[in-house]
Parts: structure tokens; sequence; C-alpha cells
């Protein structure tokens, strides 16, 4: 009986440990985006992510935490559950594999060994190609850690001993930063751009299902921590505003640059929104063919 036993946990712990590797069987490129709060990466790829998924790539969002100090009114648990359930639909608009939003709190993310081991492990079941993180300049300081603590995980994704319960990468991914605003003490590099004019609709409808972020405490930030009447009710209304906000935003000198070199002239000179990435000194260094296989919107110019 002890022998059965020990073949049962055995068998169990083998099981397990295997469950959290992807199958060799599935030959799709993998991105895995990690972020500090859910609409994080909605905000900054959410087009790419649903370009990349119409492609047939395996995408994954991972919100650090769980969003649960982001409103004026509403906290805690009950926040936290809302921004979980808004995640799940908005991964729907995009048409991607997995949103996930592990248990942290907001406002309180550090880049400790826990957290660390957190991003390693989910890095390694996805069995990234890419990674994409923030920077870790930025006004926030969860999205300053979020970034610091994916910088962290870029080399030990591939070392065995450490999180050893998830089987270490063969290989280093590319990893790839967001797109910023800020300066100091470097501004973002436009290294890869992505035109999303084709699925900006999406990338709307993703940022709708955000309804806590959109329509209540991004504007009650905005208009000086009061309630802002102008944004509208009806919910057509609504999302027809929130559109209006993105398709006000202009491109970047730098960033109409960046479309030139992923596409052909009269297709640069014809976006009106894009998506930008810089590629960090850290995991693997792509080459522009790379570039091109893992972001197959650009293989054909």
């Amino acid at each position: 009986m002890k022998k059965v036993l020990i073949a049962i946990v055995s068998f169990i712990f083998v099981f397990n440990l295997n469950s959290n590797a992807q199958t060799t069987t599935d030959k799709r490129i993998r991105v895995i985006a990690v972020f500090a709060h859910p609409d994080d990466a909605d905000s900054k790829m959410g087009g790419t992510a649903a370009l990349l998924a119409q492609m047939g790539v395996a995408v994954k969002f991972v919100a650090l935490t769980n969003g649960d100090a982001g409103h004026y009114a509403q906290g805690g648990g009950v926040l936290g559950k809302r921004r979980r359930e808004e995640a799940q639909r908005a991964a729907k608009q995009y048409g991607i594999d997995e949103y996930v939003v592990l248990n942290n709190h907001d406002g309180e993310l550090l880049p400790d060994l826990n957290v660390r081991l957190q991003v390693i492990r989910e890095i390694r079941k996805w069995n990234a190609d890419v990674v994409l993180g923030l920077r870790p300049n930025d006004y926030h300081p969860d999205h300053r850690n979020a970034g610091k603590l994916v910088e962290d995980a870029s080399y030990m994704v591939a070392v065995p001993n450490v999180a050893a319960d998830v089987p270490a990468l063969k290989k280093n991914p590319v990893f790839l930063y967001m797109q910023d605003n800020f300066k100091k003490p470097n501004p973002f590099s436009h290294d890869i751009v992505v035109g999303i004019d084709e699925v900006l609709d999406k990338k709307v409808d993703g940022l709708n299902e955000h309804t806590s972020q959109m329509y209540e405490w991004n504007p009650f930030m905005a208009n000086g921590g009061e309630i802002d009447t102008k944004v509208p009710t009806d919910p057509q209304e609504r999302k027809a505003w929130l559109k209006s906000r993105w398709m006000g935003r202009s491109m970047s000198p730098a960033q109409r640059a960046g479309l030139a070199k992923w596409y052909s002239p009269e297709k640069a000179a014809n976006f009106k929104f894009a998506e930008s990435f810089e590629i960090t000194e850290y995991g693997a260094q792509p080459t522009e063919a790379d570039i091109r296989r893992l972001f197959p919107m650009l293989s054909n110019k």
C-alpha cells in the first residue's frame, strides 16, 4: 500500500509540473504582457494584441495587482472582483487567450522576491517568445515596480533552480517595453511600431469593458478629484465619447518615423493610429527578421 501511495503522489507531482508548461504541439508564437493593473496593457497595446490574436499568435495579459484601490467610491474585494470581471470581458473583445489578474493589492506592489517568482512562473508557463513590460520610470509606483519585476525576471526565467516548480525556459525570450511619454532618465525609443487603424474599434471595445476606469476613476482623477458630469451615461454615447478621446491623440514624429521602418512608405503615411515598443537590453536581442516573424503584421511591408 505504501508503494502504491508513493507512486500516486509521484504521478500527481509530475502531472502538475508538466501541466505548468505549454505542450510542444502548440507551435504558435507566444506573447505575454506583464503590467501593474487591469487596463494598463489594454491602453498601451490593446490594438497590437488584437492584431496578433487575429494572426494566430497566442497572447496572454497578466496584471500583477487586482486593482482594488483604483476608484473613488469602491475599494477592496468588491472593486477587485469588479476589475477582474472587466478584464475577462476585455480579453474577449481583443480575442486573446488569457487575461490573468493576480491577487496583489493595488498601490502596494513592490519588486520583492515573492512577486518576482510569480512573474517568472507566468512567463515560463506561457513558454513565451516575447515578454512585454513597463519601463521602470513612471508616475505610478506600481508601474515602476512592475517594470522592475519584469526586468528582474528577464534572466531568471532560464535558471532551472529558481522557481523550480515550473520548468525553466530553454531560450530567453525577447523583452520589450510598452510605450510611455516619460523623458527622464531616457525618452522612449520607438523601435517597433505597429499600425492599428484596422483594429481601433476592437481596442475601444476592450477599453469600454473597463467601466470602472474609463468612465469613473480616470475622469474623476483628470477632473481634479471631482466626478466628471460630462461623461455620458448612455452606453453607446459613452463608447463614442471614449473613442473620440483616443482618436484625438496625435502621433509623435518619432513614432511616425518608426512606422516608416516597418511598413511601405504609402502604408506608413496613411496610418493614423499606432502602438510602439522598445527593445530592452535584457533577454534575446532580435534581428529585424526575428521581429517580422514575431510580429506577423510586419512581415509584409
